[in-house]
């Protein structure tokens, strides 16, 4: 059978998309820093599907967090075809206003442990006769944002570094896909410290992680480099593109400056 490997699979667009490579009848691997979220994951997929499921504790935040894993799925004997780097986080705020250290700590998140996972994996998946890897960015990535600055930037890394890998595998048997979801309904903007005012006006527009899901993995399948989903996040990334930069990002800063918390 078939692995997947999830990070920051115990929750959010993580779990939707552990939930259904399960339906497609994908084993899965998932690994965060919450066991309990973990645990629960893994109830819920074998009681509605004939998969095995494995977790593994883990802080992914942190240095060689990505040789761990690495070598945990070494000693269950298993050989992966799936790679999802979901695990990330956001924060918001005035850059000079915010902790270096979390910001340093979130980029390591963001960026150099989907690099190191990927890196890392890589050989293995290259061993299937076909194997995946879906990026998790956000449209966050498709311009600068005042008030997200650093965020938005890791995902803008983590979608240039997706769209130059697709090509660089292209004769190989490993596909590249990134998805760029829009808000969503996930615990993301409570950590990326948005007001209680930004709360309310993200959720009239957020979509539901399992759509997310069911469109990334359906893309990851069908070997498309790159998805927007919902038709509201594909035309505001269309309008990043047309629109001067610095009217784009004027326009982004006002939004953000009326729900992060001052």
């Amino acid at each position: 059978m078939a692995y997947a490997l999830i990070t920051g699979g115990g929750k959010g667009i993580g779990k939707a998309i552990a939930i259904e490579l399960a339906t497609k009848g994908y084993d899965i691997l998932i690994v965060s820093r919450t066991e309990n979220d973990l645990k629960q994951v893994c109830i819920e997929i074998e009681k509605a599907n004939t998969v095995k499921t494995f977790y593994f504790v883990i802080d992914l935040s942190q240095e060689q967090s990505a040789e761990k894993v690495f070598t945990w799925v070494k000693s269950q004997h298993i050989e992966i075809e799936i790679l999802v780097n979901n695990a990330g986080y956001g924060l918001s705020g005035y850059f000079a206003e915010q902790h270096l250290e979390k910001l340093k700590n979130m980029m390591q998140l963001n960026m150099l442990t989907l690099i190191s996972f990927t890196h890392i994996f890589l050989p293995q998946l290259k061993k299937q006769k076909k194997s995946y890897i879906l990026n998790i960015a956000s449209t966050a990535a498709y311009q600068s944002t005042p008030g997200l600055s650093t965020y938005a930037a890791t995902k803008s890394f983590v979608l240039s570094f997706s769209r130059g890998l697709h090509s660089e595998l292209k004769n190989t048997s490993v596909s590249v896909t990134c998805v760029s979801p829009g808000p969503t309904n996930t615990a993301f903007f409570q950590r990326a410290n948005l007001s209680e005012k930004g709360l309310k006006r993200i959720t009239k527009v957020h979509m539901q992680p399992g759509i997310v899901a069911k469109l990334a993995v359906e893309a990851l399948l069908q070997k498309n480099p790159e998805i927007i989903p919902g038709w509201q996040n594909k035309s505001a990334a269309f309008l990043s593109w047309l629109l001067p930069k610095f009217l784009v990002e004027r326009i982004a800063g006002k939004l953000l400056n009326n729900v992060i918390e001052s």
